[in-house]
């Protein structure tokens, strides 16, 4: 059974949901049958610069700074509730098309789960950016795969196409935001549910086969 997860790397309630489809799959009885396979979805593909997040949302939502830091902290609680340590006050937003690129590529390595939670764990808990190559490789080494590696996709327009497509199969599919995940190309689940909801859609699923 596939389960295919459209997510970006610097939505926090992608990292969350993550958590939480883990953590039915530990409760489900066949999950060494689960294949779970990242797809690319860009919250922000025509942005050209990076900002702070705090700034970003604050323009976004036309709300006040102090209105961003009770949101950002919010979003923090819950995290905080799936052993997530977030600390979202320094993190910045950018142009996420690269690193999706390396995260597809990744997969033909046997390497994306590892290196998507290294990304979420430095972005999220680290405050560290993911936006430039030294971003990239400097993320890519520490879960064993080679920056020269990296470098030569990211010089390249490899995994382009790629990107593209997941992003139309997402629209084709209803997703207007992430995270977003579809069983078997049957049954989706939008959004960071609860862990509850993961394990029926599981269980239907699985019945369904």
């Amino acid at each position: 059974m596939i389960i295919d997860v459209w997510s970006d790397v610097v939505c926090p309630w992608c990292y969350i949901g993550k958590r939480r489809l883990e953590r039915a799959l530990e409760k489900f009885e066949f999950r060494d049958e689960i294949i779970v396979h990242h797809r690319a979805f860009e919250l922000a593909p025509d942005a050209r610069e990076t900002m702070p997040t705090s700034k970003l949302l604050a323009e976004k939502y036309r709300i006040s700074t102090d209105d961003v830091k009770r949101m950002q902290a919010n979003v923090c609680a819950i995290a905080d509730g799936e052993g997530l340590c977030y600390s979202l006050d320094e993190t910045l937003s950018g142009n996420t098309f690269d690193a999706h690129r390396i995260l597809l590529w990744a997969a033909t390595l046997e390497k994306q789960n590892k290196l998507l939670e290294a990304m979420y764990s430095n972005y999220f808990e680290k405050s560290l950016p993911l936006f430039s190559y030294q971003d990239l490789c400097f993320i890519a080494e520490s879960v064993g795969i080679s920056a020269v590696e990296v470098m030569k996709i990211l010089d390249s327009d490899q995994f382009t196409q790629e990107v593209m497509e997941d992003r139309k199969l997402a629209s084709q599919l209803g997703a207007t935001g992430v995270p977003f995940f579809v069983v078997d190309m049957k049954y989706a689940i939008s959004g960071a549910q609860p862990v509850e909801t993961f394990s029926q859609v599981l269980e239907t699923a699985w019945s369904d086969r």
